[in-house]
Parts: C-alpha cells; sequence; structure tokens
C-alpha cells in the first residue's frame, strides 16, 4: 500500500511540475515542508554555497522529483511564487469556533458582489479540510506576498514566500482534489489592487538622524522577519512571538502599518514551517500587546 501510495504521489508530483510549477517534498501525510532546516543544513548538495530554503530548492526537474519521490510517500508542495501563482484559500471555522461564523467562500462571494464583479471561473482545488484553493496566474511583472485575511476573514492568498498542498496529497483530515478544472484564470485587476499594500499617507516632516524613524523600522522588519524564517523547530513560535512583539511598537508609533507587519510576519512564520493558522494566532496576540503597552517614542529605550 505504502509503495503505490508513494507512486501515485510521484505521479502527482511530476504532472504538478509539467504544469511549469515548482515543487518540493512535504512530511508524509503532512502540509509541513520535508527538507532540512537552517540549523540542521549539512552545507553539502544543494546548499554547498549556503542553506537553500523549500521555495529556492522547488523544481520542475523530472529526475530530481523523481529521486526525492521514490524515497517516501511524501506530500507535494507548490512554491506559488516562483509557479506565477496566486492562490486565494478559501477556508471554514475550526469545528470549535464561532458556530455562525462564515466560511471563506460566503465571505468572499460576499466581497465580489460588493465589488460588483462575478465570482472568478477558474482552477479549484478542495483542501483537506474542506476549504477551497483558487489559482489564477500573477500579473505579469509584480511580486505580491502572502496575506492573510485582507481579502475577508477566512481568506489568505498564498504568492511569494508561500506555499500550497498539492492536489493528490493527503492528509488525515482528508485529500486535496480538483474539483472545479477550468483553466486557470489571470488574477482580475480589483483583486489585485486589493492585494497590493497600501502605502501609508503621512504628514511630510523632517526627522532627526535617529534609530527611530521609518527607514529603521523596515530594516527591523526585514531582520526580524528573516530571523522568523530561519529559526529551529522548536523556537520558530517563541521567536514569531518575540519578533512580533518587538515590532508593535513600530505600529504604535505609525511607522509600519499593522497590516504590513503582520504580512511580512505571517510569510516569514510560514516559510518556518508553522501552520497558518499557529501563525496568525501568535502575531495578532504578540501586536495588540506589543501596540498596548508601547511607550511614547520619547521615552522609549
Amino acid at each position: 500500500m505504502t509503495h503505490d501510495r508513494t507512486t501515485a504521489l510521484l505521479s502527482a508530483a511530476l504532472e504538478t511540475a509539467a504544469h511549469g510549477w515548482p515543487v518540493f517534498p512535504l512530511r508524509p501525510g503532512s502540509k509541513r515542508p520535508a527538507l532540512h532546516g537552517e540549523a540542521g543544513c549539512p552545507r553539502t548538495g544543494p546548499c554547498a554555497a549556503g542553506h537553500r530554503k523549500w521555495e529556492q530548492r522547488a523544481t520542475v526537474d523530472p529526475d530530481r522529483i523523481q529521486a526525492a519521490w521514490t524515497t517516501a510517500p511524501f506530500n507535494i508542495g507548490i512554491a506559488t511564487g516562483p509557479a506565477g501563482l496566486i492562490v486565494v484559500d478559501l477556508d471554514r471555522p475550526k469545528p470549535d469556533g464561532k458556530q455562525d461564523a462564515p466560511c471563506g467562500a460566503a465571505t468572499f462571494q460576499a466581497l465580489c458582489e460588493r465589488a460588483g464583479q462575478p465570482v472568478p471561473t477558474t482552477l479549484t482545488v478542495r483542501t483537506a479540510g474542506d476549504g477551497s484553493h483558487l489559482y489564477f496566474t500573477a500579473p505579469a511583472g509584480t511580486r505580491l506576498a502572502n496575506s492573510a485575511g485582507r481579502l475577508g476573514p477566512l481568506i489568505d492568498t498564498r504568492a511569494w514566500g508561500g506555499y500550497v498542498v498539492a492536489p493528490g496529497s493527503t492528509t488525515p483530515t482528508g485529500s486535496y482534489a480538483i474539483t472545479g478544472p477550468a483553466p486557470i484564470a489571470p488574477l482580475p485587476q480589483w483583486l489585485h489592487t486589493l492585494l497590493t499594500p497600501r502605502q501609508p499617507v503621512r504628514a511630510v516632516t523632517p526627522l532627526p538622524p535617529s534609530s527611530t524613524g521609518p527607514a529603521y523600522a523596515t530594516a527591523a522588519l526585514d531582520a526580524e522577519t528573516a530571523a522568523v524564517a530561519a529559526a529551529p523547530e522548536g523556537r520558530r513560535n517563541t521567536r514569531l512571538l518575540a519578533g512580533a512583539r518587538a515590532l508593535g511598537r513600530f505600529v504604535a508609533w505609525g511607522d509600519l502599518p499593522r497590516d504590513v507587519v503582520e504580512e511580512a510576519f505571517q510569510g516569514a512564520g510560514e516559510a518556518a514551517g508553522l501552520p497558518p493558522a499557529e501563525c496568525r494566532a501568535t502575531i495578532h496576540s504578540a501586536l495588540t500587546w506589543s501596540i498596548r503597552t508601547a511607550h511614547p517614542r520619547r521615552t522609549a529605550a
């Protein structure tokens, strides 16, 4: 049975890569990457010149896919950024959550209605949790990042810095399968506009040279998210919590928009291998605490 499952997943991985979508192995029966982390990197093979993360190691090379998927029944991850994809993830409320909360699909339909647009027809994949993945091709010349809740509750998107589980994969809660075999549509312009990070509008006021201006805030965000993405297993959630808490003061001071900080840490947490829902909960808690307890800039250490 294991041999048959390995063969089926190998075929699914090759079929996925034939679309030009780079794939990488996920742990059998799981949504987490099966590749080693930076802390355990042997600095050999693909990592001889330095540690390469899953997004960098994803491939469409049939020989590399054959070599990987013949060793174990790995699930299949699609690196959405390199694949040129934007995937809209429509989730369902958790069984222990609010029973009257609308699912992501209902929220997305309402979003389309408010925008005066039809629900897009495109390749659709049923997820293991009975949600949906809507696949779109990314607009040329753009580099959108992941988003968490930007379009509405229980709606996330996967782009650069993210991945989705490909059809043919299975988890203890179910399988991933194509349910809407329509051709992949380009990302609608109105969705592209909603997913493009908004730049904060501020009055232009000179800042004295210091380590507390927006440029420093951006550098701090880059450093903290890089540290989260590189965190080893067992330290990932702790590092995510610490990083988001450290950045909350810049949100409180108006240097960084909260949604930009949330999206950056969401992508970093998922890149480290944390589940999306766990990332969202940790980031929300950390930022809320940090913003509430932030000292005024003039008294901050």
